[in-house]
């Protein structure tokens, strides 16, 4: 049996944060991954603590913009999962809209500088590669639903995705209390 070099897992959450004009905070980041690019706010999950998806979008929210969320306001609409994203790494993104909106743009920091946009301008400024065919389609198409996606990213050009699980895929008791 020949042994392949072990590529790491990262496990994220993205944010979808909105001001009072319905325009979306992103920021143009600073750092690997995708250095020079406007995405939502998020961050990886600190898996020493075992911290879920939802402690680390209120944690990454709080830490980046100064905006305090509850679970309350934060929808987990989806999920994309990247093998061999800019052949280093395979991702694991838990993708959130939340409610509650953003009232100023927040200060410049490390990570990088934020701009509002609405969602016609994003499609004009850089992005991460896989953001509009994956993570964007996937907030237009289910921002109030559930959809999760599968993509295999070691040739960009000829992305291979996957439509894993939709709303209606789901058992009806996960939306009724």
């Amino acid at each position: 049996m020949s042994s392949t070099p072990s590529t790491p897992f990262r496990i994220s959450t993205l944010v979808f944060l909105r001001d009072q004009q319905n325009r979306f905070l992103l920021l143009l980041r600073n750092r690997a991954p995708n250095q020079g690019k406007w995405s939502p706010i998020g961050g990886k999950l600190d898996m020493t603590i075992g911290e879920s998806p939802f402690e680390c979008a209120r944690r990454e929210t709080k830490e980046e913009t100064g905006l305090t969320v509850s679970d309350d306001d934060l929808h987990l609409f989806g999920y994309v999962s990247e093998k061999n994203y800019e052949g280093a790494h395979h991702w694991l993104m838990f993708l959130f809209h939340c409610r509650k909106r953003m009232t100023t743009l927040p200060p410049d920091m490390d990570e990088g500088k934020f701009g509002f946009f609405t969602r016609e301008e994003i499609n004009t400024i850089p992005t991460p590669e896989t953001d509009d065919r994956l993570v964007w389609s996937l907030f237009d198409k289910h921002s109030e639903g559930f959809a999760g996606l599968r993509a295999d990213c070691a040739d960009p050009e000829n992305m291979v995705v996957t439509h894993e699980v939709h709303a209606s895929q789901l058992p009806t008791k996960f939306f009724h209390d």
